[in-house]
């Protein structure tokens, strides 16, 4: 759901932290398949690090996608019996359709099939072609090339990368390819990379895919491929119409050039590319490449997360596991699939989930915490005559002032974020219970209640980046007097 222009000059309660904006990309999907929970994990984290900065009185500029070139594209539209772009269009439809679901705002939403994208990505590409290593050298030259090639990573495979002849990833035997093709001399900017890394210039998080980019300098690496002779579905090269951009090189310049087409190149460069772990030899090597070769500064951050697992085993479509957020939203809601995605979020390793588990958290923090704090104290507003519609506003919320609330948020530690936020939940809880405000008088009751909605709301506010809804439920009903007519998480069974 893109936010409205009107929504981006909104103002908040509080100064602004920072006065460069933010900006944050997820990676752009594949549309040869649905979106599934793993692809929800991704853009949910996103979307509330840029809610989170928009409430520090932030601008953020929140991008995301979909990746829409390539044999692999092309292969699941024929088995579709569709047209390339038919076959786009109809899955794009499901990923906007399931981001609107999940209230994700984002500010743009790219195609890699759309004219604009098409212009922009041509346009660097000539850019490239122009381009010079320090040395003298031209960046992009002709070449020859034989190799193993798995559509379903869209990259070549050495032969051990394989795994019983087969891609570990994927299961199928990677085609041998020969081609005569344009190619990226990578090796000319390796040296300088691995300094940018080494010393955190470019930032790698968590620390152990820092590690493993590091890693990568220590292989044998060769220049890439930047263009492809026998795939068709893509975008030709402008100055070789012959021949197609490969299709990482198409889908890794949309941070920039997604900027550039709408005249948002302020927020360059980007502050965290958010991406999967499986992609971060594309982001951290191919792309910071392509931009030492133009000049462009570098993004600040690459945030390479984890997996989910499901109830210990990798999610498969074989398997059966596969999770669908539609399928979350209709048991949990909105809100409380954004809940147990964010606090399960696989930050350093893989994160095991499940229904069995979804349900325990949920009922546990959600219907017997949260929801039963929310009910109980809106219904002692109701038993004792008392509705403070006009409450003056805080500032801002205490947690958002916690250091650790902050630490953990910009660490992207959610689940450590919301345990703070829980801590608040459950002091409110015994504040409740060891003052007993159904026991006294209106007058004495107040008083409790007095703190307790103060609680509630300040809560409420830490919440706004994780649950929307219930943040905006929350102030409607204890500042301006709306009758909570049902609990707001009721229990879920299995």
């Amino acid at each position: 759901m893109a936010r409205s222009p009107e929504y981006r000059q909104d103002k908040i309660i509080g100064e602004p932290m920072l006065n460069k904006p933010f900006y944050i990309t997820t990676p752009i999907y594949y549309v040869n398949d649905r979106p599934h929970i793993g692809h929800s994990y991704t853009t949910i984290a996103a979307d509330l690090l840029a809610r989170y900065q928009r409430l520090n009185g932030r601008e953020a500029f929140f991008l995301t996608g979909t990746d829409e070139h390539g044999s692999k594209i092309a292969e699941a539209a024929a088995s579709a019996g569709l047209e390339p772009k038919a076959f786009c269009d109809r899955v794009v439809e499901h990923f906007k359709k399931t981001w609107d679901n999940l209230s994700i705002e984002y500010d743009d939403f790219i195609r890699t099939t759309d004219d604009r994208h098409v212009r922009a990505v041509q346009k660097l590409l000539m850019t490239l072609k122009d381009a010079r290593t320090e040395a003298g050298q031209p960046v992009i030259y002709t070449g020859s090339y034989e190799g193993l090639y798995c559509v379903g990573c869209e990259k070549f495979l050495t032969e051990k990368d394989l795994v019983n002849g087969v891609c570990p990833d994927h299961k199928t035997t990677p085609r041998l390819l020969k081609e005569t093709n344009y190619f990226f001399r990578l090796t000319a900017f390796l040296p300088r990379l691995k300094e940018l890394i080494e010393t955190n210039q470019l930032l790698i998080l968590p620390e152990e895919r820092r590690r493993e980019a590091l890693g990568l300098f220590g292989q044998e690496l060769a220049d890439f491929s930047l263009s492809r002779e026998r795939v068709k579905w893509g975008i030709p090269l402008p100055f070789d119409p012959t021949q197609s951009a490969y299709v990482w090189v198409d889908a890794l310049l949309n941070y920039y050039t997604t900027l550039k087409i709408t005249n948002n190149e302020d927020f360059w460069p980007a502050d965290i590319h958010l991406i999967g772990k499986e992609i971060l030899w594309f982001h951290a090597v191919i792309w910071e490449a392509m931009l030492l070769s133009t000049g462009i500064s570098l993004p600040k951050e690459i945030f390479a997360h984890s997996f989910y697992m499901i109830d210990g085993q990798k999610m498969s479509k074989s398997l059966g596991n596969v999770i669908s957020p539609q399928e979350l939203i209709d048991k949990f809601g909105v809100d409380g699939t954004r809940y147990l995605i964010a606090s399960s979020f696989p930050y350093e390793k893989d994160s095991d989930v499940g229904w069995e588990r979804f349900v325990e958290k949920y009922n546990a923090d959600l219907a017997n915490g949260l929801g039963n704090l929310i009910s109980r104290v809106a219904k002692l507003c109701e038993t004792k005559d008392y509705f403070p519609k006009n409450s003056p506003p805080t500032a801002i919320s205490y947690l958002l002032e916690n250091g650790d609330y902050q630490s953990h948020m910009e660490k992207l530690e959610f689940n450590l974020v919301l345990e703070e936020i829980w801590k608040e939940i459950k002091k409110t809880d015994v504040l409740i219970n060891t003052k007993r405000p159904w026991e006294k008088s209106n007058e004495e009751a107040k008083k409790t209640l007095d703190e307790a909605i103060r609680n509630i709301l300040n809560i409420g506010y830490a919440l706004k980046p994780f649950l929307p809804g219930t943040a905006e439920k929350i102030e409607k009903i204890f500042r301006g007097g709306e009758k909570l007519e049902a609990t707001l998480f009721p229990r879920a069974t299995l």
